[in-house]
């Protein structure tokens, strides 16, 4: 069955490990037929929630105007998220928080999201996979939250210079999550 997927790219460095670990896992949901969209999140304007709860009271998700306002539609139309991000400070990136912070605006809203499935991706420069406790909890309780079924984590220790995930096989099991979804 083909899904709507839509990978939000935490990256802040083109060709950077998470979004290589992005694109080959877009790469495998492709060769699977699906229909995928990437949304490089660092590259909008997003602004953080202030909780006014005047969500969609201007016909646009968040009353503010920012780029969230047009991620919201990708969120509504997919079937499947998954956050590609590396680990800052042991959880996502701000950007990347910042719209998942947004994503409040569905419920005040009342918006019913498609999404039933979610994928984690995240790699970063400890080499403890104990230090990715904090965003794998973080995902997990979001997913318990919105009751999407969980697909599946990649956690990739110890890679922080640009490339350095080329030199191990995360990028073909990424591939492989993708072409499973």
């Amino acid at each position: 069955m083909k899904k709507n997927i839509l990978v939000l790219n935490g990256s802040p460095r083109v060709r950077g490990n998470s979004d290589l670990l992005a694109d080959a896992f877009i790469k495998g949901t492709n060769e699977a037929g699906h229909e995928v969209v990437k949304c490089d999140v660092c590259k909008k304007n997003i602004k953080g929630c202030i909780a006014c709860n005047t969500c969609y009271s201007k016909e646009t998700p968040c009353s503010f105007n920012c780029d969230f306002n047009n991620i919201a539609p990708l969120i509504e139309k997919a079937d499947v998220i998954v956050f590609a991000t590396p680990l800052y400070w042991y959880t996502f990136p701000s950007q990347l928080k910042a719209i998942i912070d947004k994503m409040y605006s569905f419920i005040i809203g009342e918006k019913k999201l498609n999404i039933k499935e979610s994928m984690l991706l995240v790699c970063g420069e400890e080499n403890n996979e104990s230090a990715f406790d904090g965003i794998i909890s973080t995902y997990k309780l979001i997913c318990s939250y919105q009751k999407w079924t969980d697909r599946g984590q990649l956690v990739v220790p110890g890679v922080i210079n640009k490339g350095d995930i080329l030199s191990t096989d995360y990028l073909i099991r990424a591939e492989k999550m993708g072409s499973n979804i």
